[in-house]
């Protein structure tokens, strides 16, 4: 035994314990922090997720007294047994439809990353928006408040022809310069206004019963044609064909290539006629009378083919669709107030709509299948609908007074409206044709053009 070895004392045998215990010793004045990082589930509810159990133990577990007395101290007494929200399930479906709205990037999301979605699925299309007011007001002085008068009609060459009282007004939407063509004299009055198809002559029906043609490259009448006893509130072209209805409760029909004033009379309304519309292929003419009938004719006929005895007003408003042959719409006055539809080839009727309003015009868009409905008492709107469905694309507001008159651009996207109120409206509504990418004719400018 080394004579050098000293008893260790007390100190130093409780140093070298915990030296050697160290692992389990814990420092009475030191912290020990471990490098794991357990967080507090005790705002967590992963138990009401209704997450499938991971054996069948704790299935049987999931009633008993400790999960119970778990789940009443970290949630409550009065948490219910599953979690129940109205966010539920709506969540993903939400996120899918606003996929394309909240992403500045087209997504590049494989199959396992995003489940059931579809590459090849296109955005889905945002609705047009139509501009709730009018772009452009023309004063319209003396400008008719007579639901039987057609005095706005838009040319091929993209010129406006107004009737105010005894005179009627060119207005040429490309320059915006306004023209005096002609006027009757103060014993008449302009009643109705309508262009030939290739823009270049005007018809012109006088309150006398007369028609007048004009040329209005030239400023001047090249014809006069008679057979009206009464005023011609109601015109319409096929051609060279004129078509012309009056108070006189007669059509006739004026060729103007023809010596004659008229090359037949159309019998078969009981009161005035007040409004008159050839088909897109100009094998049908269909008239609306104040004997709340609307009636169709052929080329040949001199009887109506068909009859159609439905509306309860007068029948003014009239439009034969663009896209579909035989397919006539009519609006009733203020008594009926219906939009209805009609198959020419089948003789029966397709649709009714209530709008609510007096219908004093329609005019169906050629590129779009939509149409739009001008109204009197007591709503004084325009309204754009969606074809078939008849849905409310836009309700316009702005004139005063019924809104009697109603004619359409030659690019079909801009329409024009006129009221007792004495002004015309301009509105865009429809798009352009998709093989069109040249801009509207009329322009975007706005203010208050004066006729005079």
């Amino acid at each position: 035994m080394d004579e050098s070895f000293t008893p260790m004392s007390s100190f130093q045998h409780d140093h070298v314990q915990r030296l050697i215990k160290s692992n389990r010793y814990k420092s009475p004045s030191k912290t020990i922090y471990s490098n794991r990082f357990i967080p507090s589930r005790s705002g967590s509810n992963f138990d009401f997720f209704n997450l499938p159990p991971s054996s069948s133990s704790e299935d049987s577990c999931s009633c008993s007294p400790y999960s119970t007395a778990l789940r009443s101290a970290l949630f409550g007494p009065d948490t219910p047994d599953k979690f129940e929200s109205p966010n539920i399930f709506r969540y993903k479906t939400e996120t899918r439809k606003s996929l394309y709205s909240l992403s500045p990037t087209p997504f590049t999301f494989q199959d396992d990353l995003l489940p059931g979605y579809d590459h090849n699925q296109k955005p889905p299309k945002r609705p047009r928006k139509i501009p709730p007011s009018s772009f452009k007001v023309l004063d319209a002085p003396a400008l008719q408040d007579d639901f039987y008068l057609n005095l706005v009609d838009w040319s091929s060459n993209n010129v406006l022809a107004v009737a105010l009282e005894t005179s009627v007004y060119l207005w040429n939407a490309s320059s915006s310069k306004v023209t005096k063509l002609c006027d009757l004299g103060i014993d008449n009055s302009v009643c109705s206004v309508g262009w030939a198809p290739l823009g270049t002559y005007l018809a012109v029906g006088s309150n006398s019963g007369k028609v007048q043609i004009w040329d209005v490259s030239q400023g001047k009448s090249i014809r006069t044609m008679e057979g009206h006893r009464l005023r011609v509130g109601a015109l319409a072209w096929s051609s060279s064909l004129l078509s012309s209805g009056g108070r006189d409760k007669s059509i006739y029909q004026r060729d103007i290539r023809a010596q004659e004033d008229f090359i037949s009379k159309l019998s078969g309304h009981k009161s005035e006629v007040c409004g008159l519309k050839w088909s897109c292929d100009n094998r049908e003419l269909a008239s609306g009378g104040n004997d709340n009938r609307l009636l169709v004719w052929n080329q040949k006929s001199t009887q109506p083919v068909l009859k159609f005895c439905e509306h309860t007003a007068a029948v003014k408003a009239i439009a034969w669709s663009p896209h579909v042959s035989g397919l006539l719409a009519s609006g009733g006055g203020t008594a009926d107030r219906n939009i209805r539809f009609w198959n020419t080839t089948t003789n029966t009727q397709l649709n009714c709509i209530d709008t609510g309003s007096q219908v004093c015009n329609l005019v169906w868009s050629k590129n779009v299948n939509e149409l739009v409905s001008t109204h009197g008492y007591s709503q004084n709107q325009i309204i754009v609908w969606k074809y078939p469905t008849m849905s409310k694309l836009a309700t316009l507001t702005g004139h005063t007074y019924r809104v009697l008159y109603l004619a359409i651009s030659p690019d079909g996207q801009t329409i024009v409206s006129g009221a007792g109120d004495e002004t015309l409206r301009f509105w865009d509504v429809f798009p352009l044709q998709k093989s069109r990418n040249t801009e509207s004719e009329i322009g975007a400018s706005f203010g208050r053009t004066i006729i005079r």
